[in-house]
């Protein structure tokens, strides 16, 4: 700047000298003012470029200016790149941050001091029944209409949550949501929203599981409770006596039935994984599993003897990998099913065989009454039955298709059910292909014909 001073005031005295040796005094002044008005001028329309370079904010394309201008130039240059700079490094934290909000499990709402939103992400509108962009600057009562969450909102502290039905439940699927406001900002509030369906619905089932037990456990007891009683206060006759205690002995099996199940249960969900190192052949297992369901049709018939078509079918011979005491479990369950609810002129069909995808099929099909669609989705369910009545009457404990379900989750396999009501019902287990062996027909280890039936 004084280096321009001094030029300025050099150009001011040569102006001025000039001027004296034409006008003498009067000259100097007028050359004088004459070089200022022009060093004004110059300065106002170097001044007004700079205003519109400005205006226009086009920073990286400065006028081009010497001098003083020209210094002040470069440095608001640089000042507004590091602004811009700055600038754009918040927007890309804020759009970072909107993003990892976007990506959250949980609804996130931001109110104004008057309750409207302002934004929100995409779980929470859809949680909510919101429209990100038409629903903006809407009052959240008027678009959440739980009362329940009215109530809350007009509360004067917000320290719990609520949980109210969520926008997507339906008559067959109810979904729950948990909510709650925080205060933040000046006068503004965070609205959360977690989906707790599972949680609910887990804590319905605990709820049910316990009133079930308590439920099929004091029946044999009070049972139990009234036959002894009637021992030891009446004098009966010996047929008597030995019809009470045979009721007795098969309210305490039943019994016994349910506390193994339990037991069993409780050992499937506590304990390791099976390991790869056990194996077993398919066709040992299907000989014991097919004399069980035999003696339990016998058992079952009227006349004492097997009245039901019982057929079981092996393609081939395979080795499964895993634990044979669950597997084993796994598929009586479902085979002493389908021969309790087949009537006794009915057939039930068991066939392993190997999918398209290499995966294994064991498949028992019944001639049963069929279980009605409604039913299906919860037959896992500990204590869940279709007929009460009928399953008490038959000897299930209702824990059979949960401990079925249990023992295919751990062994990397599922479980497919399929019935229609009047025709019967198909339940299938899926074993993964890296759980079997197919065994070659000329092998020594096949033992079991590949097909057979009885009846």
């Amino acid at each position: 700047m004084f280096p321009r001073f001094i030029g300025l005031l050099f150009w001011l005295m040569v102006m001025g000298v000039m001027g004296f040796w034409y006008a003498r005094t009067l000259g100097a002044l007028a050359a004088a003012l004459a070089f200022a008005l022009f060093t004004i001028f110059k300065d106002l329309w170097r001044g007004q470029k700079i205003s519109n370079w400005l205006r226009h904010n086009t920073v990286q394309e400065p006028p081009v200016l010497g001098g003083l201008w020209g210094d002040l130039i470069d440095r608001l240059r640089r000042i507004l790149n590091d602004q811009k700079k700055q600038t754009e490094s918040h927007q890309k934290r804020l759009l970072d941050f909107l993003s990892a909000i976007q990506a959250s499990p949980n609804g996130v709402v931001l109110l104004d001091p008057e309750g409207r939103i302002e934004w929100c992400n995409q779980t929470a509108a859809h949680h909510l029944g919101f429209d990100t962009k038409r629903d903006v600057m809407q009052h959240v009562v008027h678009l959440v209409r739980d009362p329940v969450f009215k109530k809350y909102y007009l509360q004067e502290t917000h320290d719990g949550e609520v949980i109210i039905e969520g926008r997507s439940s339906s008559l067959s699927y109810s979904v729950k949501l948990s909510v709650q406001l925080h205060a933040y900002g000046e006068n503004r509030q965070l609205l959360l929203s977690r989906d707790v369906t599972a949680l609910a619905q887990a804590e319905a089932m605990r709820r049910d599981f316990v009133a079930n037990v308590s439920h099929e456990i004091r029946t044999p007891l009070t049972v139990l409770s009234g036959f002894i009683e009637t021992l030891q206060t009446l004098d009966l006759k010996p047929e008597d006596r030995v019809k009470f205690l045979d009721l007795m002995s098969t309210q305490a099996s039943r019994m016994q039935g349910l506390v193994n199940d339990l037991l069993t249960l409780s050992q499937l969900e506590g304990s390791p994984l099976p390991l790869m190192t056990e194996q077993f052949m398919l066709s040992e297992l299907m000989g014991a599993a097919e004399a069980e369901a035999k003696g339990l049709s016998v058992a079952n018939s009227v006349e004492g003897r097997l009245t039901q078509t019982l057929r079981f079918e092996m393609s081939q011979e395979w080795r499964l990998i895993g634990s044979r005491h669950e597997i084993y479990s796994a598929v009586t369950n479902l085979i002493n099913n389908a021969v309790r609810y087949t009537p006794q002129d009915g057939t039930v069909t068991c066939i392993w065989a190997q999918l398209p995808d290499q995966r294994l099929q064991f498949s028992v099909q019944d001639t049963g009454p069929g279980i009605a669609p409604e039913h299906l989705p919860r037959l896992t369910e500990r204590f869940y039955r279709v007929d009460r009545s009928r399953s008490r009457e038959s000897g299930g404990t209702g824990l059979g298709l949960a401990i079925t379900k249990h023992v295919m989750q751990r062994h990397g396999g599922e479980l497919r059910i399929e019935s229609e009501l009047g025709k019967g019902s198909k339940f299938s287990l899926i074993f993964p292909e890296s759980r079997t062996l197919e065994v070659l027909q000329n092998s020594s280890d096949l033992h079991l014909e590949v097909t057979h039936s009885s009846s």
